[in-house]
């Protein structure tokens, strides 16, 4: 039988009517996309289990909302599914609960059956360059949050009154970043991105980004979808050094499929003369791009005062080993790159959240066979970044999560999750936050912020104006 959204089960398989084995409780910790896709599967699959979603920040769906580029708005369109799944009866969001601080992962152990951690990568990598702490230098993670709207970057005002800025890193963050510093107005200014963003861009003196791989063009790390957005960026012209492409033409019979159609579109724009239209649209172009291939960054060059970026000096590289598994090695050259803008994409770290949770400290993830944390009592669980580090893309993350759920439902059909004791759930958590001032927001109150936003967007022709503060949206919450 049925009570409150649970139906009571004798054993992990038959129906009962003892309400001592009812409802397995399961709470996430992370309101992005692993936390949502991990529910959605729990919910869906089992008839009884009962989900919470906590997050640190009053609002979810991490970086579908901070992480994804502003012209980017039919990616986010998952939210749309992240909300169907916060709206579903067995379902709550807790928001504005930072665990680790506000609340235990132990204490969160005793009020649930299982837990998982689903808090994603929020530390930077570091370059460990002299210079790295110089103004001007940035990290994709800070730079992308502050245009996205992160509260924790909202007083970032990265000054782009440079002509060149280098970009380390060829991946698809390191592409969103140079499109979104080239990007016409324009084209922006109807997007989700922040006012303050906007402005700042609107003032921008780059020019030209520098986009540099410490490997060549047959290791470039973004998808076919993100280079051909480059390609096609209104106002821009590529600029490739052609002796990075020398024998790349001859390789591409042995490259599977994938891999080939970005190196066919590559050499396309770097090496091969452009139809007349083409090439008109390059002349007028007042803007360009270009990857730079076999550079590592040895230091960041400060100005004559010593208090900004003025430059940076990169090792030229050349490969050794063969096919995928190849690694660049520094040839003693050097060449140095004048710029006033460095923005680091060489990836994110998942952070540890509680001494009581085992972590990896080279690998920056939470040791775990399947997504059951190791060395620890059953009933720990991980899904996404801090599970498996932080690569691919949102689908990436949706089966990773999808993974962590049946591992967690196996557990519990197979009994080596005790579901058979009565578990406080959010109620025993609610207590212990109570006590403590901390006040959750609720989904309903999230839609409070979404409404606002939505209002604030449109009045200046945009999908939405995000709130960059936390104070103003919890009283947007509460009101």
């Amino acid at each position: 039988y049925a009570s409150s959204h649970c139906i009571y089960f004798s054993g992990a398989r038959g129906l009962g009517t003892s309400p001592a084995a009812s409802c397995p409780k399961v709470c996430i910790v992370g309101g992005g996309p692993a936390g949502f896709y991990t529910a959605q599967h729990l919910v869906k699959t089992r008839p009884d289990v009962q989900v919470d979603i906590y997050e640190r920040l009053p609002v979810p769906f991490g970086l579908v909302r901070f992480g994804v580029a502003p012209d980017h708005p039919e990616v986010k369109n998952v939210m749309n599914t992240f909300t169907q799944t916060a709206q579903h009866a067995r379902c709550s969001f807790h928001g504005n609960v930072s665990v680790g601080k506000d609340v235990t992962v132990q204490e969160l152990q005793e009020a649930y059956h299982a837990v998982v951690l689903s808090y994603g990568a929020e530390g930077n990598r570091t370059l460990g360059v002299p210079g790295e702490d110089l103004a001007g230098v940035h990290s994709a993670k800070d730079f992308v949050g502050w245009y996205n709207g992160l509260p924790t970057n909202r007083d970032l005002r990265p000054d782009l009154r440079c002509e060149t800025a280098v970009i380390l890193g060829q991946g698809n963050v390191a592409l969103d970043v140079a499109r979104i510093l080239l990007s016409p107005v324009d084209i922006l200014k109807n997007t989700d991105i922040t006012q303050p963003a906007l402005d700042t861009l609107a003032e921008s003196s780059v020019r030209r980004v520098l986009i540099v791989g410490r490997r060549g063009p047959l290791q470039l790390a973004c998808t076919i979808k993100e280079l051909r957005e480059m390609v096609n960026l209104p106002g821009t012209r590529p600029e490739m050094e052609a002796s990075d492409f020398e024998c790349i033409a001859k390789m591409l019979k042995v490259l599977p499929r994938p891999r080939k159609r970005l190196t066919e579109l590559l050499l396309k724009v770097a090496v091969e003369t452009p139809e007349e239209t083409e090439l008109e649209r390059r002349n007028s172009a007042k803007r360009a791009w270009g990857f730079r291939f076999f550079r590592s960054p040895v230091e960041i060059l400060p100005s004559d005062d010593l208090t900004r970026a003025a430059g940076i000096r990169l090792a030229v590289n050349r490969l050794e080993g063969e096919g995928e598994d190849v690694w660049a090695v520094t040839t003693g050259e050097v060449e140095d790159v004048e710029c006033g803008l460095v923005i680091s994409s060489i990836g994110y770290k998942s952070l540890p959240i509680d001494p009581a949770v085992p972590f990896d400290p080279r690998k920056h993830i939470i040791p775990n066979t399947m997504g059951r944390v190791q060395k620890c009592a059953a009933g720990l669980y991980c899904s996404g970044w801090v599970k498996r580090g932080p690569t691919g893309v949102i689908a990436t993350t949706m089966n990773d999560s999808f993974d962590t759920a049946r591992t967690l439902l196996h557990d519990m059909d197979e009994g080596t999750l005790d579901i058979s004791t009565v578990k406080p759930g959010s109620a025993g958590v609610t207590t212990i936050l109570e006590k403590r001032g901390v006040k959750p927001v609720l989904f309903s109150d999230w839609e409070k912020i979404d409404s606002e936003e939505s209002k604030r967007g449109e009045a200046r022709g945009k999908p939405r104006e995000k709130l960059l503060d936390v104070g103003e949206m919890l009283k947007v919450a509460w009101t």
